[in-house]
């Protein structure tokens, strides 16, 4: 796997908007914040555009994220929020230059389509982290991101979950948002999960959307050959009035207890207030016991 270069003190950093709009308000606390860790911060020209939910139309949010990919003097491409539509707009991005010059590429939930496309097809490392539409939710988190992407140390251990399965696992961790998986599978920017640690998170759906989301990752064979699994925030999850049945970490469970690899629950990554830097496209250690559960790089 490719690393791009950690930052340091005068870099420069882009955030732009690939999905969802967002407000010079809501993005003024992250400019000040980055810009404490002495970082120079970039806006997209497009950034505070609209158009009903997105920020601007497919093709200037296109243009923003085309611009940051090839300014060389970009060391790293921030994500202003998530929400939907970074998938409209794969099909429109040239990536030649930043296979050339790789950077890191920051956020989660739907910019899950922008690491699953990276990692798969070039190969280069991206960050999963909290984003400036949430810097201020969570102190750690937000240093979380700092530290990864100054290339400190990064190793999390948490507490035991009762579903958990001991073992322990070395693979590149995978993933992201299961919907946005879902939504990728059979696509240019869909995963090979064969080997690997799978990382998935999720927010505001149906128990039975979670089922279905599973059922098909798993005859797609995205979950037999796993080196290990790591469950983060399953947010928010609504049932009908004919309750499911289960919980969403429970319909996980069982979609995966026959392959007898680790797996870990209770994840502090995802729709979350601690949400937690993770690299993605790196391999990881996993250690998963009735103690404790250790992830190192």
């Amino acid at each position: 796997m490719n690393q791009p270069a950690f930052l340091k003190p005068g870099d420069k950093v882009a955030i732009i908007a690939t999905a969802r709009k967002i407000s010079a308000d809501e993005l003024r606390p992250a400019k000040m914040m980055l810009k404490e860790w002495g970082l120079e911060v970039v806006l997209g020209e497009n950034i505070f555009e609209i158009d009903n939910q997105f920020a601007g139309t497919d093709a200037q949010r296109a243009k923003d994220l085309q611009w940051a990919l090839n300014d060389e003097s970009i060391k790293a491409i921030i994500c202003a929020r998530g929400g939907y539509g970074t998938i409209r707009l794969m099909d429109r991005i040239n990536f030649d230059m930043f296979r050339q010059h790789p950077k890191w590429i920051v956020g989660y939930s739907d910019i899950t389509v922008l690491h699953q496309h990276i990692n798969q097809n070039f190969g280069i490392a991206t960050l999963h982290a909290t984003m400036p539409i949430n810097f201020e939710k969570d102190k750690e988190a937000t240093q979380s991101l700092r530290k990864a992407l100054f290339g400190e140390t990064i190793e999390y251990t948490i507490e035991p979950h009762k579903l958990n399965v001991n073992g322990e696992a070395k693979g590149e961790l995978v993933g992201g948002n299961l919907s946005l998986m879902y939504a990728l599978c059979g696509s240019e920017s869909d995963i090979d999960t064969k080997g690997k640690i799978l990382f998935l998170e999720d927010l505001d759906e149906y128990l039975y959307h979670i089922d279905r989301m599973m059922m098909n990752l798993k005859r797609c064979g995205k979950l037999q050959h796993l080196a290990g699994l790591v469950v983060g925030g399953m947010t928010d999850m609504k049932d009908n009035t004919v309750p499911f049945g289960k919980n969403a970490e429970e319909i996980i469970y069982d979609a995966v207890k026959q392959y007898g690899y680790p797996v870990c629950f209770n994840f502090p990554a995802g729709h979350i207030d601690r949400n937690m830097a993770v690299y993605l496209g790196e391999e990881v250690y996993l250690v998963v016991d009735a103690n404790v559960v250790k992830l190192k790089y």
